[in-house]
This record gives structure tokens, C-alpha cells and sequence, in this order.
């Protein structure tokens, strides 16, 4: 099977069902950041049940919601632009006991056509700015870059229940409505694409710690926090 085609949806069902994946009803691609082994800190993994990723939460269900609590989420960071939310119309749902913070990765006029051309070109495969957040934080957890890609491309699947909806949204943009290949490969996640990209990381920014004092403004003590908060003795989750 080519990786652009639709996947087996027994195959879905069974990825989705089991970890890190957690099933939030009205929101996709919801997976535990934690059990990941690493491999600079021996005896240390990421801490499972306090950092969690998935695509937006607009569409979250009132059981969805409740989850929330039952999850220990009391934060939400929402990466994208204002201007994705108006065009989606999918704003920023109530959620109680949940603070839902808005940092878009792009500016608002970062936005255009051309803008998403030039990344197209960048990240033909499918890579995203957003996907450097979540990595930057397993690599200061010291995480492989073997582990990061094949988490990485988990998000192949955990995004294809709203296949139709992406690719709908991605067919009004005047880049793809006469390339649907172009549109399919933005929908990718390729473990080789996420290899490529830390290499990258590593080779022009010197590695992440260069890359989050330099353009982040952490210094030493920062990172040592965000290590502390993300990594746990793994016999403490036997």
C-alpha cells in the first residue's frame, strides 16, 4: 500500500485502542507523552500521565470534557493562528477546570497562501512547526531519535479518523486544489521526515540545548527544570 492512501480502518481501530493513544470522544490523535526510555539519562523516562498532544480540541464532546478531569489536565496550549481558527470556525471550547492558553506557532500574517507555499516546500512530507514543540521536549528528556520518529509518524494514524475533514480543509487552499498530491503528503508523517529534521537540529543548531538558549532565551537552570518536570525513574512506573 502507498503510504498516501486511505489506511485499514481494523488496522486503525486496533493502534488507536491500545497506548499511548487515549481516547478523548470529539478530539483525534490524542496520545501519553510519557514511557519513553531515555537514552541520555540511563534509569530515566518520560513521566507518563502528565503531558499529552493531540490536533485540536474544538470539537471536544461533553464526555470528552470529562475526561479532562479524569485525565488530570488542567492546561491546555493551543498552537494554532487566529486566523486557522476563523477560517475553521473552530474556536476555543469551555472546558471546566481547564485553562486554555493561545500561543499560536504563527503570527497572523505569517498565514498567507505564499507563506503555506514556502513551508510546503520546506516540509513536503508533512512536517510541522508544531511537531518541533513536542520534540524539543524529548530531546532535553534525553529520547532517541529513533523513539522521536517513530512516535513521530504515530500521528499518520492518529490523524486518519478526520481524514476527510483535513483533506477537505487543505482542498480549499489555492496551493492544492489542483495538486491533491501535494495535499496528501501534507497529511504524512513520515519516520524518515522526523529523522532528517533532528539531524538537522543537531547539525545547523548545534543540538537542542544550543537551540532553546539561543532562540528561546533558556539558560542552564531552565533546562534543568523542564528535565526535572518531564523525566522520572523508570522503576517508578513498573
Amino acid at each position: 500500500m502507498h503510504d498516501l492512501d486511505a489506511l485499514d480502518p481494523v488496522y486503525v481501530a486496533q493502534v488507536l485502542s491500545k497506548p499511548p493513544f487515549v481516547t478523548v470522544p470529539g478530539v483525534i490523535n490524542v496520545r501519553d507523552l510519557g514511557l519513553l526510555p531515555s537514552a541520555t539519562y540511563p534509569g530515566k523516562m518520560t513521566k507518563p500521565r502528565y503531558l499529552y498532544r493531540s490536533a485540536e480540541i474544538s470539537g471536544v464532546l461533553p464526555e470528552g470534557k470529562k475526561l479532562f478531569k479524569e485525565l488530570n489536565i488542567t492546561t491546555v496550549f493551543d498552537l494554532r493562528s487566529d486566523t486557522e481558527i476563523r477560517k475553521y470556525n473552530s474556536p476555543l471550547p469551555e472546558i471546566d477546570g481547564v485553562e486554555i492558553v493561545h500561543i499560536p506557532v504563527f503570527k497572523t500574517e505569517d498565514y498567507s497562501p505564499e507563506m503555506m507555499a514556502k513551508r510546503f516546500q520546506l516540509y513536503a512530507s508533512g512536517k510541522t512547526e508544531r511537531e518541533a514543540r513536542v520534540l524539543t521536549g524529548y530531546k532535553l528528556a534525553g529520547v532517541d531519535d529513533e523513539t522521536i520518529a517513530k512516535d513521530y509518524s504515530l500521528t499518520r494514524v492518529g490523524r486518519e479518523p478526520a481524514r476527510e475533514m483535513i483533506m477537505a480543509r487543505l482542498s480549499k487552499e489555492p496551493l492544492f486544489q489542483s495538486n491533491n498530491e501535494a495535499a496528501l503528503n501534507m497529511f504524512t508523517c513520515r519516520h524518515d521526515t522526523m529523522i532528517a529534521f533532528l539531524k538537522l537540529l543537531q547539525d545547523k543548531y548545534h543540538g537542542v540545548e544550543a537551540y532553546v538558549k539561543k532562540y528561546v532565551g533558556f539558560n542552564d537552570e531552565d533546562i534543568a527544570t523542564v528535565r526535572d518536570n518531564i523525566l522520572v525513574s523508570s522503576k517508578s512506573c513498573l
